[in-house]
């Protein structure tokens, strides 16, 4: 008959069972972490693709809003100098309007494309996108995306960091046979783990509220 372990082998069962038990949560925790580094980090990228398109959109609108003001202004300069026969007075006096029209369009389509169509109100609404009025997500907009889901990295790699170092120092203490030192790993063990499990918390929160 095998007989029943000692007390030794009893406590040395003990402490590798709550040690297995707290890594392997603390596992989960770092995998749900990197999840939402990995996520989120991808999120961050396709927001500044789109800022970057935004701004390139916003500078293609101030060149079309510049030669429209040009070509105006030279119009109504020949106009005063009174450069112009009399019978295109009328014709190029239209045109002049037509081109200010425009100016004052691509200054709406700017300041849309700028702070986004909830921002401006749909009396503003001057862009189209897909054939629809006020889709516009604007730079600014998207400033402020980039900004939340920048600030949640840094807070999900602090948490990695502790995450962790917590499963190296558990695999480390798993192997120590000294009692005190056993216990000085597992409340450091522990203090780290639930240090990164919070960071991971925050930084979902930071993205997600």
């Amino acid at each position: 008959m095998s007989s029943a372990p000692s007390e030794s082998e009893s406590h040395e069962q003990h402490w590798e069972m709550r040690f297995g038990i707290t890594l392997a949560i603390f596992a989960a925790a770092l995998a749900i972490n990197d999840l939402g580094a990995g996520k989120f980090g991808d999120d961050e990228i396709k927001e500044t693709n789109e800022k970057s398109n935004s701004y390139m959109w916003y500078q293609s609108k101030g060149i079309k809003e510049t030669l429209a003001e040009g070509q105006r202004d030279l119009i109504q300069t020949l106009l005063k100098a009174e450069a112009i026969a009399a019978d295109k007075v009328t014709e190029l006096d239209k045109v002049a309007s037509k081109l200010d029209a425009q100016v004052e369009r691509y200054k709406k389509e700017k300041h849309e494309i700028l702070l986004g169509s909830a921002a401006v109100g749909k009396e503003n609404w001057a862009q189209e996108i897909d054939g629809k009025l006020g889709q516009v997500i604007g730079s600014k907009e998207r400033e402020k995306v980039i900004e939340r889901l920048s600030a949640a990295g840094d807070v999900f790699d602090f948490g990695t960091l502790c995450l962790q170092l917590c499963l190296v120092l558990g695999a480390i203490g798993l192997l120590l046979k000294i009692p005190q030192g056993r216990k000085l790993t597992f409340a450091t063990v522990l203090t780290l783990g639930i240090s990164g499990t919070l960071l991971c918390i925050r930084a979902y929160s930071i993205v997600l509220l």
